[in-house]
């Protein structure tokens, strides 16, 4: 990943991110490549969740602005492209650069703005955990249990 830079300028929209503890925090611009859920198995135990909401970005569209030494990376060895990036102080998704240098994937959940754009797709469908269930279909409650 590039070295921490300071911020683009306000003629430029930017999402932040950052990690659980605070200690990384990272820019991203629009427009996405992609922006999807994926039900790989790879991506649901990355995630630890159903599904993993992943968006796509050329490397210029990425910084870091605090505590890129505190990134790091696992490459699942027999995988052509999944990687993980990792807050080495809480744990917590980071995005991670493509192999080939070029692309960013970004973790959706570790936004702090709010995206204007939405998930397109589901990919990897034929994958879901079998005990996934349609959200609509679940009863919502505001707060705690």
């Amino acid at each position: 990943m590039p070295e921490e830079r300071n911020s683009r300028g306000p003629d430029t929209a930017v999402y932040r991110g950052s990690c659980l503890c605070g200690g990384v925090g990272y820019e991203i611009s629009p427009p996405f490549l992609f922006f999807h859920y994926c039900h790989c198995s790879r991506c649901r135990k990355s995630s630890g969740s159903a599904h993993s909401a992943n968006i796509f970005l050329k490397l210029e569209q990425f910084q870091w602005t605090r505590g890129a030494d505190l990134v790091r990376r696992y490459e699942l060895p027999e995988a052509e492209y999944l990687c993980t990036g990792f807050c080495a102080t809480c744990g917590s998704s980071l995005p991670w650069l493509s192999r080939n240098g070029r692309y960013v994937l970004v973790p959706a959940g570790g936004l702090d703005d709010a995206p204007v754009e939405r998930p397109e797709r589901n990919i990897y469908w034929k994958y879901r955990a079998p005990w996934y269930e349609d959200l609509t279909t679940l009863p919502t409650i505001d707060e705690g249990r």
